[in-house]
């Protein structure tokens, strides 16, 4: 049996509660985990309560904004490695405006 294997399918994949952290939408990690685990979170209209859960660019989040009022909607335009500074923070995603979803997203 050979250990050689080609590049993992989740290998342009990150968790949900880590992608959420690097992207500054809350202090500790811990606290993106439990924003999951609440079931706020939105992924490709799919709701999901896993911190575990996998994004990748290209999807779409429903979850609520910092401030609490409303929902904010975002396509994740990449992955991180670490979490940076907040401009840097800031080029994770992209906000949807309303007006732009498809009843296919």
């Amino acid at each position: 049996m050979s250990r050689e294997r080609s590049a993992p399918e989740d290998a342009a994949t990150q968790r949900l509660d880590s992608w959420l952290w690097c992207a500054r939408f809350a202090r500790s990690r811990a606290d993106c985990a439990r924003i999951a685990q609440a079931g706020l979170v939105r992924i490709n209209r799919q709701r999901t309560e896993k911190a575990h859960a996998l994004v990748r660019p290209g999807d779409v989040l429903t979850l609520p904004p910092p401030t609490g009022d409303g929902v904010m909607v975002l396509r994740i335009v990449a992955l991180a490695q670490r979490r940076g500074s907040a401009p840097v923070a800031r080029l994770l995603y992209e906000v949807v405006p309303e007006r732009a979803l498809s009843p296919a997203e």
